[in-house]
């Protein structure tokens, strides 16, 4: 038997678009209670009517660590607890070194590295003393392979690998799950699709996944029994060759 989600808090970075805002409804229909995470109040108000339930909106830039420890402490204080950790906001940076910009590149370690350690540094207090939670962070096929057309982004999601797996062994007494989802090419914004039609012609073709298909996943991991640990879950479009 899988889990059953009802009430429980989830905390999802990274909410107001893409597979963040895939997983907010997924787990919404679910019975869950959201903190929802973004940089555009704007946007995360139209997910959160969306959803529709307990939700609450925080807007929040999380490359300063202050706000990390706000919307962290504002959850706390709306629900009490967070039993779901979902560090998923994240930028992407292709490219050639030689052409990069450095100053980019700190601000995507900011995001996809530092805001997930200190998320989890926020959290973890309260699930040791509870003995129970789940954390499961957004990684990418790119944590598992060096990719050469995106070598800084790789490197950030390889740290991110590196954190879960150290992680997971260390919380897993007090009862807390830790996992990583890495999906292949997810035909979202983050990657530049926005168009309908271009984003089911890439679907139909088997190049690309929905942010519903990994929000699907998530799911999966999410409601295993209490005994099972989903380490890693790669999920790719069929044709990704890598």
């Amino acid at each position: 038997m899988g889990q059953d989600l009802s009430g429980k808090v989830v905390l999802v970075t990274g909410a107001s678009s893409g597979i963040g805002r895939a997983m907010a409804k997924t787990l919404a229909a679910e019975g869950v209670k959201l903190a929802l995470v973004g940089r555009s109040a704007e946007r995360l108000d139209a997910v959160a009517a969306q959803v529709g339930g307990d939700a609450l909106v925080l807007a929040a830039d999380l490359t300063k660590a202050g706000e990390v420890d706000r919307v962290v402490e504002k959850t706390l204080h709306r629900f009490g607890r967070i039993d779901i950790l979902l560090p998923n906001a994240g930028l992407y940076i292709p490219g050639d070194v030689v052409d990069g910009k450095p100053d980019a590149w700190d601000e995507l370690l900011s995001i996809n590295v530092n805001s997930v350690f200190r998320l989890v540094h926020a959290v973890l207090p309260g699930m040791i003393e509870r003995k129970a939670g789940h954390i499961l962070v957004t990684s990418s096929i790119s944590g598992h392979q060096a990719l050469h057309w995106e070598p800084v982004y790789s490197a950030s999601k390889h740290a991110i690998q590196s954190f879960v797996h150290g992680l997971r062994r260390q919380v897993a007494r007090h009862n807390i799950r830790v996992g990583a989802i890495a999906p292949g090419v997810v035909l979202n914004e983050l990657w530049g699709y926005t168009d309908p039609a271009a984003i089911e012609a890439k679907v139909e073709s088997r190049e690309g996944l929905r942010s519903e298909d990994v929000a699907d996943a998530v799911l999966y991991m999410l409601t295993r029994p209490a005994n099972v640990t989903i380490r890693d879950l790669v999920i790719l479009p069929q044709n990704q060759d890598i």
